[in-house]
């Protein structure tokens, strides 16, 4: 096991990988950690996109800070999912599209690529509605312009071609940073009050419109663990390699359990955040219809100012920036994987932002502009609906000596897994009736 894998290095591409970075495991851990740190980068930023930005800014607006306890839960089970994926592909040597091309027939492949397709269409949906507003809060583009212009994102991937994953990661981390910077210095200007933040932490009743409560609680699951990183991180975290020690698996899957709950946890702080500024800017002055990224970037100006309202856009567009470069990749690995199928990457991006952009396009020019919000809510729907096509075989796979060897998922950890996958299935369920 353990074997070099031919996703590793890459120019921007994972099917034009070549090699991996190789961390003496005897170093000082500021070291081995500084070059380990960038896959769980990559998987964080699809954990902050604008489907999440839709969902906690709805529910900060409508009920304060009671359901920022989902956004700590949901981010929880995304730790725990993503370092089974990690695990899964460092110990193989293969990521889980591969190995699931290679479990299942003809049937079972086509279900599972299409579901992935479809995550990845669904996330870049609220990608390009998420730049197309940043476009129009910030330049004042129409929003059908603003749709269209997304496509230059291309131009991006093009640029980046024959480049490293390290320069991939080091420019998602600087988009992170731009993000987590908008985001402190807006909560600078409308400072919360922490009491009722923390008590926001502990789960409860919010108390009134319960049914609203879990479409919205729902909701942020769906847009907090997302299907497609779950095959992008099974890929990309095979670039890190720790050598020189005792055990190489375990002392790179020790390393991973940093990067991975590192990342993630700044992705939770994120979408804390956006919840947490949401009601105390309009909760907590009584504006509680507010159920609109747009609505939230005008009505933010004259309680903190046009300065927050302009940081408010630019990390909106970063947010949709950085998601794009991982939908990106993840999509290269999918087809790889399912399809055997190698095309360059600017081909891919072309590809799902075409689809991406008929219904985004559909639905803006249909429903008109304001119908942003309900479109994004809806792309996480989607999201969640096709979680559980991915969980049943990591789950699995993670779970079976066999594949796994003496690193074979501990039996509690099974139980674990499996009642988080009949949560989620059952979440989805109880989305589907109360909409």
């Amino acid at each position: 096991m353990f074997s070099l894998p031919r996703t590793a290095t890459a120019p921007f591409c994972p099917s034009e990988v070549q090699g991996s970075i190789h961390i003496d495991a005897g170093a000082p851990f500021a070291a081995r950690l500084k070059r380990f740190v960038g896959p769980g980068l990559l998987v964080a930023i699809g954990y902050m996109d604008p489907g999440n930005w839709a969902t906690d800014i709805e529910a900060g607006a409508h009920f304060g800070y009671a359901l920022l306890w989902v956004v700590a839960v949901s981010s929880i089970a995304a730790m725990f999912l993503q370092l089974l994926t990690a695990r899964l592909g460092l110990v193989t040597g293969q990521d889980l599209a591969q190995l699931s091309y290679q479990r299942y027939g003809p049937v079972g492949r086509a279900v599972q690529w299409f579901s992935a397709e479809v995550s990845i269409i669904a996330c870049d949906v609220a990608e390009v509605l998420g730049c197309a507003l940043a476009f129009n809060l910030l330049l004042g583009v129409p929003l059908v312009w603003g749709i269209l212009l997304t496509v230059l994102d291309t131009l991006i991937v093009l640029g980046l071609k024959g480049r490293g994953f390290r320069q991939i990661e080091a420019i998602v981390l600087g988009l992170i940073g731009t993000i987590v910077f908008c985001f402190v210095a807006q909560l600078a200007m409308v400072p919360p009050d922490w009491g009722p933040v923390l008590a926001g932490l502990v789960p409860g009743n919010p108390g009134h419109d319960s049914r609203d409560a879990i479409v919205l609680a729902l909701g942020i699951v769906g847009a907090t663990i997302m299907p497609h990183n779950l095959y992008l991180h099974s890929s990309v975290v095979q670039t890190r390699r720790v050598t020189g020690g005792r055990d190489t698996v375990r002392d790179t899957l020790a390393m991973v359990r940093v990067d991975t709950i590192g990342s993630l946890f700044l992705a939770m702080l994120v979408n804390g955040a956006i919840l947490v500024l949401a009601g105390s800017a309009f909760h907590a002055s009584g504006l509680t219809e507010v159920s609109s990224i747009d609505d939230a970037y005008h009505l933010i100006t004259p309680i903190a100012g046009g300065a927050a309202a302009v940081l408010f856009g630019v990390a909106l567009f970063a947010s949709g920036q950085s998601a794009t470069l991982t939908g990106t990749i993840a999509g290269q690995v999918i087809m790889d994987g399912f399809l055997k199928l190698k095309i360059p990457c600017y081909q891919r991006r072309l590809i799902t932002r075409g689809l991406a952009l008929i219904p985004a396009l559909a639905g803006v020019l249909i429903l008109g502009d304001g119908s942003v919000g309900t479109l994004l809510v809806w792309s996480q729907v989607v999201l969640s609906v096709q979680l559980p096509f991915a969980m049943w075989p990591l789950i699995r796979f993670a779970s079976e000596r066999s594949v796994m060897q003496k690193h074979v998922l501990p039996v509690p950890m099974q139980a674990l897994a499996w009642a988080l996958f009949a949560l989620i299935g059952g979440a989805n369920l109880l989305l589907i009736f109360v909409l």
